[in-house]
């Protein structure tokens, strides 16, 4: 998507929004899955769960169940989670530590760079000759700012590629090479995931929405910039602004920078100490999605936070928490028959380049 197409989209004044239909129409996420998910880099995790030999940790991406996995010789790799003999889930487990990783089922062992160890069922020579190049289907995996992603599409362009300037940007926030992983939780939502991407691309409904986000950046000086294949927006924290007993002008970071990377990741940087949190959207079915968050601090579990990380995190909640009745408004609005479309504001445009990459996908 090139970046002066999105400009000159803002400039048409009243231009009417994506359908409606393609926030309610099963078969639409169907497309949305093959022509977008599949296609697409995903943060899947951080080098701080794999930080030893054999630690790993699972994810999924779309149907498609993933491990990633510090190997003995110390390699960082990605593999689909799923054994080469009958096509079972391979490691139950969310994370851990192994050697060897077996299948549950009939007992084949694999070693951490994804080889066959064992087929316990193929014992004699000629059958053991059969299952030889059995190994675990890689996925490809790149990590940037300690930052694990991984696509299934194997022709994808590189991920330093995909995203213009957004990861030099991103590594002039010095203090990120010190976080690690310390937290995620999820939550159900009854939205479409573009719904809960829409939301977060414009800041209008802020001073309706989110009292306390408004109160402590300042608005005045409020940005959303488009970029190629991500958007930024953000602004300065006010004087004498406060979480709880932090006070921000004193903070490490005393803005808020709130990133969108194509199609289905936020990435968030909060006034305050070093902080770094992660949204994802998962989408269950055309209205139903799971929205993951992921917290980045110096600490590696919530109980180590210091009580300005907590207050900063509960800041963060009540943004959020706001925004989920609005998101589940719309949707029933969605599928109502009064209104085919929306209209954009001139302030909307970080929804326009949204709207126009995921058209572009679809081939609409």
């Amino acid at each position: 998507m090139a970046y002066n197409k999105v400009q000159n989209a803002t400039n048409r004044t009243f231009e009417r929004t994506m359908p409606y239909n393609l926030f309610t129409d099963p078969e639409v996420l169907k497309r949305e899955r093959e022509l977008i998910f599949a296609k697409s880099w995903q943060l899947v995790g951080h080098v701080s769960q794999v930080e030893k030999k054999g630690a790993f940790f699972t994810a999924e991406v779309g149907d498609d169940p993933l491990i990633i996995i510090r190997g003995t010789d110390e390699v960082l790799r990605a593999f689909y989670n799923v054994c080469p003999h009958r096509a079972t889930k391979l490691e139950k487990s969310d994370s851990g530590k192994k050697k060897i990783l077996q299948c549950s089922y009939h007992g084949w062992t694999f070693k951490t760079d994804g080889a066959l160890n064992k087929a316990p069922n193929f014992r004699s020579e000629e059958d053991a000759a059969c299952v030889q190049d059995a190994c675990l289907r890689s996925v490809r995996m790149e990590v940037i700012e300690s930052l694990i992603f991984v696509n299934l599409d194997d022709n994808a362009k590189p991920l330093a590629e995909s995203y213009g300037d957004f990861f030099d940007r991103l590594g002039k926030f010095e203090f990120l090479k010190n976080l690690q992983f310390t937290h995620r939780k999820s939550r159900h939502i009854k939205a479409n995931w573009k719904a809960f991407i829409e939301n977060y691309l414009e800041c209008d409904h802020c001073h309706v929405a989110h009292p306390s986000f408004i109160d402590t950046l300042d608005m005045d000086d409020y940005q959303i910039i488009t970029c190629e294949n991500y958007s930024i927006q953000g602004s300065m924290v006010k004087p004498d602004k406060k979480y709880g007993e932090v006070n921000l002008d004193e903070a490490e970071m005393q803005g808020g920078s709130f990133f969108w990377l194509w199609p289905n990741l936020m990435l968030t940087i909060y006034p305050g100490p070093a902080n770094m949190a992660t949204i994802q959207l998962v989408p269950i079915d055309e209205e139903n999605t799971e929205i993951v968050y992921t917290y980045y601090f110096s600490e590696d579990s919530l109980d180590k936070l210091t009580q300005e990380e907590k207050d900063l995190m509960t800041f963060a909640e009540q943004v959020r928490f706001e925004d989920i009745e609005l998101v589940e408004l719309e949707q029933l609005g969605f599928k109502s028959r009064a209104f085919e479309k929306g209209r954009y504001s001139q302030s909307e445009q970080a929804i326009v380049q949204f709207h126009e990459m995921v058209l572009e996908a679809l081939n609409e």
